[in-house]
């Protein structure tokens, strides 16, 4: 909430009034009407967001996506069941994946068998990149 205006009608002539459970009180002086400041919680950026389901579509976990990328895995998990995520089933892969710096990333490619029989997929992870591999379960 913006304390620059009154909630009720909208006007600029406010006065502290008080404290109210820990929250400077104001009242409106053109209507009398008393209002506290709603606490805003921590916003994340839609980048952590998106980044976040992203990975969890390619079969990070909660745990392994909060390691990567400092989100707490309670708000991806919030985040899958809000915008209703769900996941291909696709038993027979696994992916294991690796944050790499650019040269790390084109030395990776440069070695032959690297991604020989695998899916990969690269994505960026601020200034480095995540390198999401695939590979059938061994019998």
């Amino acid at each position: 909430m913006n304390i620059e205006f009154c909630p009720n009608c909208g006007s600029d002539r406010k006065i502290k009034s008080g404290i109210v459970n820990k929250k400077q009180r104001y009242k409106c002086k053109k209507c009398n009407y008393f209002f506290t400041v709603n606490k805003i919680g921590k916003k994340i950026d839609d980048y952590y967001v998106n980044k976040s389901l992203q990975l969890y579509l390619e079969g990070l976990t909660y745990r392994e996506i909060e390691r990567i990328l400092g989100v707490s895995h309670v708000s991806i998990m919030n985040w899958v069941k809000k915008y209703n995520i769900k996941r291909p089933d696709n038993i027979n892969y696994h992916p294991t994946y690796k944050i790499l710096n650019a040269s790390e990333l084109s030395e990776y490619f440069m070695r032959p068998g690297n991604i020989k029989g695998a899916g990969v997929i690269v994505t960026e992870l601020g200034d480095k990149f995540m390198l999401i591999k695939w590979e059938r379960f061994k019998d």
